[in-house]
């Protein structure tokens, strides 16, 4: 085939093609819409100094970790305040995937105390995103764990 003379059919086939392709192209560049997926009605909070709080309906969470600072391969609670059902929590990562981690929780007389482990991360430090949600509410607290 490489062979072939460039014939007037052959162009003509070659020319079409090309008009096709440029005017798919340019409809799709034209009509393109950046949807970006955000996480439905999630409050978040950043964990620093030990706790955050999100106030956004009704009385508000209260989020913490400890120990804080949270060590890799080590056990962290999860501490729950204000909440009158079970949550239900896992824990990802936000640099890198690394899995989701499932949030295990037991009822205290302060709330709910949640265990889990982070793995070690290659980096230095990992930004890690707590994702709680209690009845209808969402919170996503982010935390940093270091080497």
């Amino acid at each position: 085939m490489a062979a072939e003379k460039l014939t007037r059919a052959r162009l003509a086939q070659i020319l079409v093609l090309m008009t096709i392709l440029i005017t798919a192209f340019v409809w799709r560049t034209v009509t393109y819409e950046n949807t970006k997926v955000l996480e439905d009605h999630a409050d978040r909070c950043q964990i620093s100094a030990e706790s955050c709080v999100s106030k956004s309906e009704g009385d508000p969470l209260g989020l913490s970790l400890s120990p804080f600072p949270v060590k890799a391969n080590s056990e962290v609670l999860l501490h729950v305040r204000n909440a009158n059902v079970k949550p239900v929590a896992t824990v990802a990562g936000v640099d890198m995937f690394m899995g989701k981690i499932p949030v295990v929780f037991e009822p205290q007389a302060s709330g709910w105390v949640g265990r889990f482990q982070v793995p070690e991360c290659v980096h230095n430090t990992m930004k890690w995103a707590v994702t709680v949600e209690v009845g209808e509410r969402k919170v996503i607290a982010d935390f940093v764990v270091k080497k």
